[in-house]
């Protein structure tokens, strides 16, 4: 299975390219995510809203690996295509994600709970 399929990437970048003029100022978008991963077999969970358009394998988003403290920020694919948890099952995308707000409110949540819930 691929981690990304083309159409979820190609939005990915969408934002990404959307995103990157913004970067840095007042008027910087906060996208809902497009994609969920998630390790199976352990604790962590990302929530991606965009690509670098200069670097399309670093991702941003909604980060939590598991440790109570979920974080936005960057984060390479291929780190999490060699993510394994306790059993070394292989991070999957969750096909039944279907996001309800904004990545800000997400990290809120987040942070209050000390996981990512949706």
């Amino acid at each position: 299975m691929t981690l990304l399929p083309a159409q979820t990437t190609a939005q990915l970048l969408r934002n990404g390219h959307r995103q990157a003029p913004l970067k840095g100022t007042a008027h910087e978008i906060d996208f809902i995510p497009v994609v969920k991963l998630f390790a199976p077999d352990g604790g962590a969970t990302w929530l991606l809203t965009e690509l670098d358009p200069d670097d399309p394998d670093i991702a941003f988003g909604l980060c939590d690996l598991g440790l109570g403290f979920p974080e936005l920020g960057y984060v390479s694919l291929r780190d999490i295509a060699h993510v394994r948890g306790r059993l070394g099952l292989l991070v999957e995308r969750d096909r039944l994600f279907r996001p309800q707000m904004a990545l800000s409110a997400y990290a809120e949540r987040a942070r209050a709970a000390g996981r990512i819930t949706v």
